[in-house]
Formats: C-alpha cells, sequence, structure tokens
C-alpha cells in the first residue's frame, strides 16, 4: 500500500481528497501547513507528496524545495494560479507534476497513480552505463549529468527525459511517445506540458536556448538527441 502526504490548509479540499485516495486503498497523511508537511514527510517516509502552492507561512515552492532535500519520491502541486512562471519554479524545485486549481477528483488519482509508476520505473531502470554525446555525458548509475565537464542539477524527471533521449539518439521521438514513455497514457495529448520541460531543460544545458545543440526540435513530430 502507497503512502500519500497530502498538503493543504483548505480543510475542506482536505477532506475530499484524503477520502477519494483513501478510496483508492492508500494510507493518507494530511498536515495543514509547510512546516508540519515537512515533519510529516520526516517522520512518515511518504511514497508521494500532494502539496498545495499557496500555503500559510512557508509557501508550498519553499516546501517543494526542503521535500527535495530529504528524497526523491513524486511530488504534485496544487495552484489555482496558472501563470507559467508559477508552474516552472515548482518544476525547477523538484515538483514532478502540477494540477492546476479546480480540478477533477478523477484527474488528481489519475496524476498520482502516473507519478507512483515513474517512479517505480526510476528505481528499477538500467543503471550500469555511462553515455556522452558530444559535450554531454550521462552517468546512470550515479544519476549525474555534465556539460563540459561541469555538473548540472537535474530534477527527476528532467533526468528522466534527458535520459529517455540520450539512450534513443538519433531518433526523433514523436511527441505523444514521449509524453506517454515518461509521464504517462493520461499525459498523451498534453504537448504544452512537454514544451515547457523541454524549454526549462535546455536552459540548463544548452549554451544558448534558443539555438539549441543538444536537444533538436523536428518541427511538428517530436524532439531528438543527435548521436554527435
Amino acid at each position: 500500500m502507497s503512502k500519500i502526504l497530502v498538503v493543504d490548509d483548505d480543510e475542506s479540499l482536505l477532506s475530499v481528497v484524503e477520502s477519494a485516495l483513501k478510496r483508492e486503498g492508500f494510507d493518507v497523511i494530511t498536515a495543514t501547513d509547510g512546516s508540519e508537511g515537512l515533519r510529516s514527510a520526516f517522520q512518515n517516509h511518504p511514497d508521494l507528496v500532494i502539496l498545495d502552492i499557496m500555503l500559510p507561512g512557508m509557501s508550498g515552492l519553499e516546501t517543494c524545495r526542503r521535500l527535495r532535500e530529504l528524497s526523491d519520491m513524486p511530488i504534485i502541486m496544487l495552484t489555482a494560479m496558472s501563470r507559467e512562471s508559477d508552474i516552472v519554479r515548482g518544476l525547477t524545485l523538484g515538483a514532478d507534476d502540477y494540477v492546476t486549481k479546480p480540478f477533477s477528483i478523477d484527474e488528481l488519482i489519475a496524476r498520482v497513480y502516473a507519478c507512483l509508476r515513474r517512479g517505480s520505473r526510476r528505481n528499477t531502470a538500467e543503471k550500469s552505463s555511462v553515455i556522452t554525446v558530444g559535450r554531454l555525458t550521462v552517468d546512470f548509475a550515479r544519476r549525474k549529468v555534465t556539460i563540459d565537464g561541469e555538473q548540472v542539477e537535474l530534477t527527476p524527471t528532467e533526468f528522466q527525459l534527458l535520459s529517455y533521449l540520450v539512450r534513443n539518439r538519433g531518433v526523433v521521438i514523436p511527441h505523444q511517445r514521449l509524453l506517454k514513455e515518461i509521464w504517462g497514457p493520461e499525459y498523451a495529448d498534453q504537448l504544452d506540458y512537454l514544451r515547457l520541460y523541454v524549454r526549462y531543460l535546455r536552459r540548463k544545458i544548452e549554451k544558448d536556448p534558443s539555438k539549441p545543440e543538444i536537444i533538436k526540435t523536428e518541427w511538428g513530430v517530436g524532439y531528438y538527441l543527435e548521436n554527435q
């Protein structure tokens, strides 16, 4: 049974989410602010965290940053904000996914299952090789990425996306295939979601993100990493 921590100061929403997750068979822990959420995560070691971005005291973003220091457990951000900059900030700090309020419980449950599957794949994937492509080196065993010998810090999802492109270097990967492989079939039509991740990943690994040399775009089809 997977253990899920839900952190939200809206107690009515917290109750609804808790009940829905329990109906799915999850063990659920709740907290109403960031500090309580951190303590609970430290004590209970949840398999996944659902975290509201707007919390009293310590913000959800700061809580996310500190949670990521504890573990690479999946984190889903709940946000009433639709600005891309807020979403990107959460992803930058290590969130694996986000759901914009208002949302349906079915949507949230689907995202939970997808994140848990991704986490399981991360733990069981082949980790024995090191691949170098031009300036880029990916050490799968150590989950380490370097550009020109300098280490680059990536979130778990960014690492998984880059790893998939590296392992399939030289091949154009269609948008839908990337979405299904990295995030799950529930995300097959979320093209803007993929573009957001690719754009931010390029900011971390490209000399000039506006003129990418590592992750290339095949317009209208997908992305690829040249086999240099």
